[in-house]
């Protein structure tokens, strides 16, 4: 047992190297789904945030949450893109004429995606707190923030492995992070929803991204959490789970 378990984790670590180095020749991807969100907290913070009535002195600590969903729901579209790009290539069919364990293939994007959007994220809390963003929060609930993210990404990061492998085009396995990229915008993200209309009001307050970003501005500004911390983690843990469970059946499929 120990000899297979040695045996997949080092497959593991070679495809998860093998998908980072196409990541890190690929500066464009990487420089594209860290600029934009950054172009969007300049954007609203220095353009709109005048405007906007917040109920708080500092909107770039009202944005950031939101801000960094919408790096995330960038980056995971290029783990579709590349494992539809596998896919198209022949490459799952090379590897499993070799002695390496199947679900390595697989697991090697999912975790360069988390690696590659912790980079994104890392880098747009750095230009927050060059913009004024502060937060009171100690250790714990910084790393609580970081679980959520973590947890947030894989949910789709496996949303994503369903679209690259099911996808018929190039356009196709990207074109499905559009609608979660616009989430943010019809949540608390950027604007309280109280100042929405009664029926997009209703599809903010109970949508994933508001509990998600109302949870991390609480824990960011060391304020109580309440019940939406557990709506978070329950939007996040529900749609890995589904989303792996279709996202194993595509990749049998394909393969």
């Amino acid at each position: 047992m120990e000899a297979v378990k040695k045996h997949y984790f080092s497959d593991m670590g070679v495809m998860l190297g093998r998908s980072m180095r196409h990541i890190f020749r690929s500066w464009d991807t990487i420089i594209t789904v860290t600029i934009m969100p950054i172009a969007f907290m300049l954007l609203f913070v220095y353009v709109f945030g005048g405007a906007i009535q917040t109920g708080t002195d500092n909107y770039v600590n009202y944005l950031l949450p939101g801000i960094l969903l919408i790096a995330i729901a960038s980056g995971i579209s290029y783990t579709a893109y590349r494992l539809f790009i596998d896919v198209q290539r022949g490459i799952f069919e090379r590897f499993h004429s070799m002695p390496i364990a199947r679900s390595t293939m697989l697991w090697g994007h999912v975790i360069s995606s988390l690696v590659s959007n912790a980079i994104s994220v890392v880098v747009i809390v750095l230009v927050a707190l060059l913009m004024g963003f502060r937060s009171s929060a100690g250790l714990l609930p910084w790393l609580a923030v970081a679980g959520i993210l973590m947890l947030f990404t894989l949910a789709l990061t496996w949303v994503a492995a369903i679209a690259g492998l099911s996808a018929k085009s190039v356009d196709g396995a990207s074109a499905f992070s559009y609608p979660i990229i616009f989430l943010p915008f019809i949540s608390s993200a950027f604007v309280p929803t109280d100042s929405m209309p009664r029926v997009v009001r209703a599809f903010a307050d109970n949508q994933p991204v508001t509990s998600i970003v109302e949870a991390i501005r609480s824990l960011l500004s060391g304020q109580p959490v309440g019940n939406d911390i557990w709506v978070a983690l329950a939007w996040c843990v529900g749609i890995m789970l589904v989303a792996y469970v279709f996202a194993m059946r595509a990749y049998k499929k394909r393969v």
